[in-house]
């Protein structure tokens, strides 16, 4: 009995740790265990199979305890399923609370853990779609223009690194930005800006998550940059017309100009290439240009109007000299200007008027042209019609002459190019304007005539046989005679008075009815006709060959003959009458006989000059020397030859209806030779 009470505190306390640990004594403790506690996924991959395997002892249970992550689990027996595409930009980490539980009583607690594996899924975004921005013109090079905070894009991907790239939208805006590093897209200046050139540029800057454009999987992104130019004020004034040698330097005009002696002109002075005009040479800021003369006004000669440069006369030069005028062109705003020469000769003119080339020019302008349309010419469509007047006393400065329209409305004159004024111009007419070419040097005047063809087509009309001839009134409108058969009309001209107090006819036309032969008839016609042409040509060549066939043969023989060179008269080159040649006859149409080659003389006498005193009072013959171009030789006189002598012709003092002809023998030769050579030589006979 006295062991019993020893025992009872250990048993006791026994049982009290039994019923806490929900075991009977002496069983072994059973619990749930899962098995991974720790899994890796990639991001946007759907897993099928189960995440993890569940031991649960009988009588257990497991269930998701309260801090599992929302809906992205299920327990399917002893199996835990993934229920969601993990993101790992949405939830980098995902959580099971695993309970296992006996009744309602909470056995144990287990943990999975899932994490989610980046992948480069995302692309690059701009904060901006497009981003404007303004740029002095004379701001410096490699300034920042927009710095690397506002041109960022941003990547969810945790990993990715953006590399970025300038593209050029606007042709050539690439060469005067750049960034300043791959992966750093602050943009900066890298060439002086010209706002004549490039007022407004854009580009297109990309960013990419990848080295290489070519890997996989690899995002990009664009945003666009408008950059525009602000003009500043850095060109001084350009007179004009300039050429342009950069985009600051204008290679500006110098102005010519002549005035006449002993006048004053009202009217300021043409000048060449143009009259004096400045502009600012910043465009957009356009400054108004003020004008003055610095120097060359010798006595005040001559004034300029500040405001518009023109140049005119304060009182006349009194006789010819050149004057060097330095004209100034000054900013507005004093800010900056520019000089320029201007030369004006004053010259002594003879008053002559300017006179057209032609009195009358014709031109071409289609139906329905609207105003300021320039007439073409019409022997030359489709080029402009060009009046040109020109002025003997001022030949290098046709820019002096002015023109103008006199007496048609619907046409004036730019320059020396007609233009229409109108543009109500009535089809096929023709309008005849008077055009006035005026000196304003010399206030002198010249008129012509163009006759204007209001037509679909350029030929101008034909005049037919019977039509009147008479040439119509200036300002006059006639209708033009149509170019083909099908739109023949008849003409009815009624007088009429115009605006300008000249007089107009008005035209009606009528259709005629059509011929009725076709293309294919006037072929054959034209071939017909081209047979009869040939065979009358034929005809004519056999009659001519009847008829002159002889002479024909003649004239190629005597072609055909050798000519001896080193004579400068080729008639003299033999004898065809010597004594030793036979005769020729007196019949015209009789063939000459060949000559016979000449027998030399053995023993020949030497060639003696004929006298001076022969033939008292003849005029002497011109003396040749050899080998000279200066060599004279008269006509009427015969070369030297050995075996007959010189022989002198020349005609008598007292020349009257008829001529007498004297010829002199060398001395030596004896009577009897000189009257045989005399009798037989034609070169005797009397004119």
């Amino acid at each position: 009995m006295g062991a019993w009470p020893q025992l009872w505190p250990p048993l006791v306390l026994a049982l009290l740790l039994t019923a806490l640990l929900g075991q009977s004594p002496g069983a072994e403790a059973q619990g749930c265990s899962v098995n991974p506690t720790i899994v890796e996924i990639e991001e946007n991959t759907h897993r099928s199979e189960a995440l993890a395997h569940l031991v649960i002892p009988d009588g257990q249970q497991v269930v998701l305890g309260p801090s599992t992550t929302t809906g992205a689990f299920r327990i399917e027996g002893t199996e835990l399923f993934l229920n969601v595409t993990p993101d790992y930009e949405d939830t980098p980490w995902l959580f099971a609370e695993l309970q296992c539980m006996r009744g309602t009583t909470l056995v144990t607690t287990l943990n999975v853990d899932v994490v989610v594996l980046d992948l480069n899924d995302n692309a690059p975004e701009f904060p901006f779609s497009s981003l404007e921005k303004s740029v002095e013109e004379d701001t410096k090079v490699d300034t920042t223009i927009i710095p690397e905070e506002e041109l960022e894009a941003q990547d969810l991907d945790q990993n990715d690194i953006l590399f970025y790239t300038l593209r050029e939208l606007t042709q050539g805006a690439s060469s005067f930005f750049s960034l300043v590093g791959e992966n750093r897209p602050a943009l900066k200046l890298t060439r002086t800006l010209d706002y004549d050139k490039f007022s407004s540029m854009t580009l297109e800057l990309l960013a990419r998550d990848t080295w290489e454009e070519n890997e996989q999987p690899s995002h990009t992104a664009t945003a666009t940059l408008i950059l525009t130019v602000l003009p500043t004020d850095l060109r001084p004034p350009w007179f004009l017309p300039c050429s342009y040698s950069d985009g600051y330097v204008c290679i500006q005009a110098q102005y010519h100009g002549a005035v006449p002696t002993g006048h004053t002109l009202s009217e300021p002075l043409v000048l060449r290439p143009g009259p004096i005009y400045a502009k600012d040479g910043d465009t957009a800021i356009g400054q108004r240009i003020i004008y003055s003369l610095l120097s060359g006004n010798q006595d005040a000669t001559f004034t300029i109007d500040a405001a518009s440069g023109n140049l005119t006369m304060a009182k006349s030069v009194p006789h010819p000299m050149t004057f060097l005028l330095v004209v100034k062109g000054e900013q507005e705003d004093l800010a900056r200007y520019s000089v320029t020469q201007v030369t004006v000769e004053a010259r002594a003119a003879t008053g002559s008027p300017p006179y057209f080339a032609q009195t009358l020019y014709r031109g071409i302008v289609a139906p329905g042209s609207t105003a300021g349309v320039a007439v073409q010419d019409a022997t030359a469509p489709p080029e402009p019609l060009r009046l040109h007047a020109q002025d003997d006393d001022f030949p290098d400065l046709n820019s002096a002459i002015t023109y103008r329209v006199t007496n048609c409305s619907e046409f004036r004159m730019d320059g020396e190019a007609l233009l229409t004024a109108s543009s109500e111009l009535p089809q096929d007419h023709i309008f005849y304007c008077e055009v006035e070419a005026k000196n304003t040097v010399t206030e002198s005047t010249a008129t012509t005539v163009v006759e204007i063809h209001v037509l679909v087509q350029n030929p101008l009309p034909t005049v037919t046989p019977g039509a009147s001839t008479d040439t119509p009134s200036v300002g006059s409108s006639l209708a033009p005679l149509p170019s083909t058969s099908a739109d023949l009309t008849q003409t009815r001209t009624t007088p009429g008075p115009t605006s300008e107090g000249s007089f107009r006819t008005t035209t009606e036309t009528a259709p005629q009815e059509p011929s009725g032969y076709s293309a294919r008839d006037m072929a054959a016609l034209g071939g017909t006709l081209g047979g009869l042409l040939l065979l009358a040509l034929v005809g004519l060549v056999f009659l001519s060959l009847k008829l002159y066939g002889h002479q024909l043969k003649c004239c190629a023989r005597k072609v055909l003959e050798p000519v001896p060179r080193g004579l400068d008269n080729q008639a003299f080159q033999s004898d065809p009458y010597d004594d030793d040649n036979a005769s020729v006859s007196s019949t015209p149409n009789a063939e000459p006989a060949p000559p016979s080659p000449p027998v030399a003389d053995p023993d020949p006498a030497p060639p003696s000059p004929a006298p001076s005193d022969s033939a008292p009072g003849s005029p002497a013959a011109p003396v040749r020397t050899q080998g000279s171009p200066e060599a004279v030789r008269s006509i009427l006189t015969k070369e030297r030859r050995p075996e007959s002598g010189y022989k002198a012709v020349w005609f008598g003092e007292d020349i009257g209806a008829e001529a007498d002809v004297v010829v002199l023998n060398t001395p030596g030769m004896d009577g009897a030779d000189a009257e045989a050579d005399d009798d037989d030589d034609p070169e005797n006979t009397y004119v």
